[in-house]
This record gives structure tokens, sequence and C-alpha cells, in this order.
């Protein structure tokens, strides 16, 4: 995959982990956590822009803050909302 594909990918996923936590679906936001776990290694291995690359690092460290929270409550949701919402209109610089 491309790393624009990727990008997207993990846009979609961060959108489906706000959700699910709103929802209360666990199972789905670890599940989740971790494919989207896989998609950002993956995006750290293919070619990207230097113009994306800021965005990239931010990317890293809040998902690493977002994977490892203790708590997930509406706030970590708002997060996770948040950077799909970065990565949906940033993916065209990957």
């Amino acid at each position: 995959m491309t790393a624009q594909e990727l990008t997207y990918n993990i846009a979609v996923n961060l959108g489906r982990l706000a959700r699910w936590n709103d929802e209360g679906k666990s199972q789905r936001v670890n599940q989740f956590l971790l494919e989207t776990e896989i998609y950002v290694h993956q995006l750290e291995t293919t070619p990207m822009r230097d113009r994306f690359l800021p965005t990239f690092h931010a990317l890293k460290q809040k998902f690493h803050e977002l994977k490892h929270a203790t708590r997930r409550d509406d706030a970590w949701a708002e997060d996770a909302l948040t950077w799909a919402n970065i990565l949906t209109h940033r993916a065209k610089l990957a």
C-alpha cells in the first residue's frame, strides 16, 4: 500500500475507534487498536513525502498515548476522532 492509502486506513480506523468506544464495544476497540498499530508500523517503512513527516511523528506519539491510555473516556474518543479528521485532510501530503 502507498503512504496515502495507509494514512486513509488509519484515519478510518481512528474514527471507528471513537464510535465503538462511545458505544461501549471494548472488544472492537481492542481489535482495531491492534490493526491500526500494524498500519502505523507499515507506514513507518513506506516512502512518504517530507511534508508529511511532522504529521506522521505527531500521529505516532498520539497513537501511542491512545493505545496505552488507562481511561477510555469521552476525551479519549475525541482525540481519536480529531486525529481521524487530521489524517483525512493531510493524507494527500503523504
